[in-house]
């Protein structure tokens, strides 16, 4: 990803004249590096009491769904804060800034965090979108994918270091950005439209769908739906190689439903966000988020999904 680039912009990374039609810088170097101590501040604080509340400022969109629903599910488990807390540490930062017109405006953090298990293999980065509506509004963490170095695109920045917002409109790329969100929910759905090359977050998850859609005494539907409005609106950036790099939502529904005499397995977490009683079916909502590389229309070819994260955010009993 793009090296820090140093700004020299005031530290509201605004203008007072035109400020909504000029393309400029979204933030400065120093308002993104405040940003995401910010962000790691509120999370451990979260993390460590289980309390949504404390974080809730500091995230929005799929991030901020699966945040608030995961803390709060653990809240309730563990009603006395998380017995085994120990803090978030995301370093070696570098941002990548793009210009642009009105808002909203964004960038992206690529960090290194103390979250990776095996020591012995490479590291993995949290790749951060932050998200800001308004010269008034905090910026705030709309979407999180967690990537080797080597699945990092590299992004076309200009002479001064500042990468190129990609509008959903554009029609450079070879699929719309603006449809990435319902064309992957019906991908999920029916196996097309064919835009998406076959990767574990693809075909293979499609073939661990039906694998578990019917087993001894019960069945599973699946029900995947786009959601593309508001801060779970796509947000790209341009790549070298003339395609783009984007991030997107859709939302997931599992439905389960056993046969006469079968009980259903309710986990802790997912009783914890329970609505009704499950006698012979729960319906289990998560929201997903998505960083993909889509091609260039010159280049052609299909869409690349690199990482996606997806979070429990609601279940209801029947």
């Amino acid at each position: 990803m793009v090296a820090a680039v140093a700004l020299g912009l005031t530290a509201s990374g605004c203008v007072t004249v035109h400020g909504e039609r000029a393309v400029v810088p979204s933030a400065t170097k120093a308002e993104a590096a405040r940003a995401l101590k910010e962000f790691t501040d509120a999370y451990n604080a979260a993390d460590k009491a289980y309390d949504p509340a404390l974080s809730a400022p500091r995230v929005t969109g799929a991030l901020g769904s699966i945040n608030q629903a995961g803390l709060k599910s653990r809240g309730v488990t563990y009603p006395d804060g998380n017995p085994e807390h120990a803090p978030l540490e995301l370093t070696d930062p570098s941002f990548t800034i793009p210009k642009k017109a009105g808002w909203p405006r964004f960038f992206v953090a690529d960090v290194d965090s103390n979250r990776d298990r095996d020591e012995t293999a490479e590291d993995n980065r949290w790749v951060i979108v932050f998200l800001r509506n308004g010269p008034d509004e905090l910026w705030r963490a709309a979407y999180l994918t967690i990537l080797l170095p080597g699945q990092i695109p590299e992004l076309r920045t200009d002479g001064d270091g500042f990468a190129e917002a990609v509008p959903v409109s554009t029609t450079t790329t070879a699929h719309p950005p603006g449809g990435l969100s319902g064309a992957y929910a019906s991908y999920m759905q029916k196996g097309s439209p064919a835009s998406f090359a076959q990767g574990p977050h693809t075909s293979g998850w499609r073939e661990s769908r039906e694998k578990e859609s019917r087993r001894p005494g019960r069945s599973t539907q699946y029900l995947d739906e786009p959601l593309d409005r508001g801060d779970y609106a796509p947000l790209g950036l341009a790549t070298e190689d003339g395609g783009a790099l984007f991030f997107f939502t859709v939302r997931n529904f599992e439905r389960e439903t056993a046969a006469k005499g079968v009980s259903i397995n309710v986990a802790p977490d997912v009783r914890a966000l329970l609505e009704g009683e499950v006698k012979s079916s729960l319906t289990k909502e998560r929201v997903s988020s998505q960083a993909v590389v889509v091609p260039s229309a010159a280049d052609g070819g299909k869409v690349e999904v690199l990482g996606r994260l997806t979070g429990l955010t609601s279940a209801k009993g029947a």
